[in-house]
């Protein structure tokens, strides 16, 4: 019986195509939306180069975050550090032979897991403990972190309690890559396991959690500190005055009475 493969197959299709083109579809309007004033938070650097270096600290390091809350610094690294070594985990479901980083991390799985579970805690404890955050919080907030959760905690579950057939997972994944749907292991904490990150991957595009490509559209990071070296130009501004400005040398600004 392929009843249920076809079901979860066709459920991965929608949630991936649902991912896909919802990201780029706001990556596109992140890009076309206009930036009408230098506003990069400082202290900023003044070069491009600088810019990026910043970037890339943020994407890393999460160094703003770092700055404002050492407990939310600690604990949002800690899960997205552990996410993202997951994700390179589960791509040996989906290539044959494993890609080699994805085999690599499979002997620390169980640890990656509880420190998910670890970052996911103390994320979910601040929006309920600390009053300011609790008020800002949206049900959909208390979703996103519910939904995490019952990922990571099903996939530690799975990996202590309840192991899985592996080999016929990869077959059903395999075969949904190469649309060959095979049966599926039914296993009550793997469906949980997989719906869940489905229902996550459909809702994505719609949810908070696109601050991951919006950090790279954000004008407070990705912009240099030269307001005086460039102008600053919006996106409708008219070509000939764009031409007037790029011709006009750059005069230094006159000192203030008080100043001199």
């Amino acid at each position: 019986m392929l009843v249920l493969p076809s079901i979860i197959a066709i459920a991965f299709y929608l949630a991936a195509l649902i991912l896909v083109v919802g990201v780029a579809g706001k990556i596109l309007q992140y890009a076309r939306t206009p930036a009408p004033l230098k506003i990069p938070t400082t202290p900023a650097p003044t070069t491009r180069s600088g810019t990026i270096l910043r970037l890339a600290r943020e994407v890393v390091y999460f160094e703003s975050l770092f700055k404002a809350s050492k407990w939310t610094w600690l604990f949002g690294w800690i899960f997205h550090a552990a996410l993202v070594v997951a994700l390179i985990g589960h791509l040996r479901y989906f290539t044959e032979p494993a890609w080699w980083p994805a085999a690599l991390v499979q002997g620390i799985a169980l640890w990656v897991g509880l420190a998910m579970l670890v970052g996911l805690g103390g994320l979910w404890a601040r929006r309920i403990f600390v009053d300011r955050v609790r008020y800002i919080s949206a049900p959909s907030d208390h979703l996103m972190l519910a939904l995490l959760v019952i990922i990571a905690g099903s996939g530690v579950f799975m990996r202590l309690f309840l192991p899985t057939d592996i080999v016929e997972l990869k077959i059903f994944t395999l075969g949904l890559v190469r649309f060959d749907w095979q049966t599926i292991p039914v296993d009550a904490i793997l469906l949980l396991h997989i719906v869940s990150a489905l229902a996550l991957m459909a809702i994505f595009p719609f949810s908070k959690l696109l601050h991951v490509p919006g950090l790279f559209f954000s004008p407070t990071r990705n912009q240099a500190d030269d307001p005086r070296e460039r102008r600053h130009l919006p996106r409708w501004t008219p070509i000939e005055d764009r031409s007037a400005s790029a011709s006009m040398p750059d005069v230094p600004a006159e000192p203030s009475k008080d100043s001199r």
